[in-house]
């Protein structure tokens, strides 16, 4: 059992992006925050539709390809503060689903692997910290987040990792949920997973990407998971 984080253990949240980083470059430079702040999203932007453009093979990158995109200087006294603003920024949208926890505790108690793989440029430090916050980490076999492999969803080589991360030998027997129809459930299917669809997420148009795939299975809430896994083992 896999899953994806942004938008399926947690839930969508309509954010403005230039905020973000705006949140970063007043720690950072207050003078020149604004013009800072633009070049920071131009410079996510920018690995975002690399990573779709190609099918995942470009991979997603991580905040210091943004950073040093942006001409941050990461050695700088002003950075580690900055990095705090923008992730405080992002707390109040990290927490997860409500039915997030109960799903685990009764996946584990099925005797279910459950793992996670997110398109992110986050840290693995950082996810773990907000999964530890909600009780989740523990629940959590294998995790793989794209800031650290070459690859990003929908590629089937990051599918790879995260069976891999579980200790899963069967992609057919295993349970992919998200948000997504083509990063997730075209993604999981690639490789022999069940994709099952969480159709929650408000995608913006430049995010979405049109392709023919028929889930598994499509859930109203995230707890109605743990009766298509039971189904499927």
């Amino acid at each position: 059992m896999i899953f994806d984080w942004g938008g399926t253990l947690t839930p969508w949240h309509d954010v403005d992006l230039r905020a973000q980083w705006y949140a970063y470059a007043q720690a950072y430079d207050p003078q020149g925050a604004g013009e800072l702040a633009d070049a920071l999203l131009a410079a996510e932007l920018a690995l975002w539709e690399g990573q779709r453009s190609s099918a995942g093979a470009n991979g997603t990158g991580n905040l210091d390809h943004v950073f040093r995109a942006a001409g941050v200087d990461l050695g700088s006294a002003a950075h580690e503060p900055a990095l705090r603003a923008y992730l405080e920024f992002w707390e109040p949208h990290t927490y997860a689903d409500p039915d997030a926890r109960p799903l685990l505790e009764a996946l584990r108690a099925d005797g279910v692997r459950i793992g996670v793989l997110s398109n992110t440029l986050w840290p693995r430090w950082h996810h773990e910290a907000v999964f530890a916050r909600d009780g989740l980490l523990e629940l959590i076999d294998g995790a793989v987040y794209t800031s650290e492999i070459p690859w990003g969803k929908p590629h089937a080589d990051a599918f790879r990792a995260a069976l891999e991360a579980i200790g899963s030998p069967e992609p057919g027997r295993t349970v992919f949920v998200g948000d997504r129809i083509w990063d997730d459930v075209h993604g999981a299917q690639q490789v022999g997973m069940r994709g099952v669809l969480v159709p929650h997420s408000r995608l913006p148009l430049e995010q979405q990407v049109a392709v023919e795939v028929t889930p598994y299975a499509v859930v109203d809430r995230l707890g109605d998971v743990l009766a298509v896994v039971r189904r499927t083992t």
